[in-house]
């Protein structure tokens, strides 16, 4: 890895670090490119159990280095956070404009600095926002909101991100990564992997099914997690009145998922 991304893996958690603080982390296709192969790790490897991304301060990120050319630069990572098996956290510890925004949108948690300046502002440079941002935002914050958004390039901060729902909490700037990890281990530590990836892979695509769907997947899911390690070890620590040990590993356990069909299905 380069320095534009810092790679830090200790107790379970993976942060990954933008790090072009000068440039206010201004996003590059090099960025893009590692960020992406970070995650892929992150996807791959079981020791891995929570994810957290965020900026080398003052900011998050500024949006796109504008030294490329418009169209080089681009959110859509791969696998984007949303498609990693393990919780993505983003902590927005400061500014996170245009890409830097969209690439938070694509995590499952957010937490934000409550001061710092927040938008979809391509509009205003005569271009539309990308990175996915007009599936995930309106998921997030509902038709209304994500059309004022967008359609206007307007800023704001912390306080109306959460109101609107789009942030999990807004804190002080040098409070949003502690907090973040604190969350990232709990979830490490309490949270049964599999479980866990299986539950964010259905909340991210339940929106696009039927509730019949959504209820088979629900009971298919619950079959295949009692089978599992993490299964067995549920009721035996249920009998025995203590603290589960969870040893399951999604990469041995992740059922068959069609990733291809907007219908997922199980073997």
């Amino acid at each position: 890895m380069s320095s534009e991304l810092l790679v830090d893996v200790s107790a379970g958690i993976a942060v990954l670090t933008l790090n072009r603080p000068a440039q206010q982390n201004a996003f590059t296709p090099a960025m893009a490119a590692e960020l992406g192969a970070a995650l892929a790790r992150c996807d791959a490897e079981d020791a891995i159990r929570a994810v957290v991304i965020t900026g080398t301060p003052p900011a998050f990120c500024a949006g796109a280095d504008l030294s490329q050319r418009v169209g080089e630069v681009s959110a859509t990572i791969e696998p984007a956070p949303w498609r990693v098996r393990k919780p993505v956290i983003a902590a927005v510890n400061g500014h996170a404009v245009g890409l830097g925004l969209a690439l938070a949108l694509q995590c499952d948690l957010r937490y934000l600095a409550r001061d710092a300046v927040y938008g979809l502002t391509q509009v205003r440079r005569g271009v539309i926002a990308d990175g996915y941002a007009h599936w995930t935002l309106p998921r997030l914050v509902g038709m209304a909101n994500a059309a004022d958004i967008m359609l206007t390039g307007r800023t704001f901060d912390g306080e109306e991100a959460v109101a609107m729902g789009l942030a999990n909490a807004c804190l002080a700037g040098g409070e949003v990564l502690p907090t973040a990890l604190s969350v990232a281990h709990d979830l490490a530590n309490g949270s049964a992997p599999l479980p866990v990836a299986l539950s964010k892979r259905l909340l991210w695509e339940s929106l696009g099914m039927s509730p019949a769907m959504v209820g088979r997947l629900e009971t298919d899911l619950n079959e295949h997690v009692a089978k599992s390690i993490d299964g067995g070890e549920a009721m035996a620590a249920f009998r025995e009145r203590r603290q589960p040990d969870w040893s399951g590993q999604v990469s041995a356990e992740w059922p068959t998922w069609d990733d291809n069909s907007e219908r997922p299905s199980l073997d």
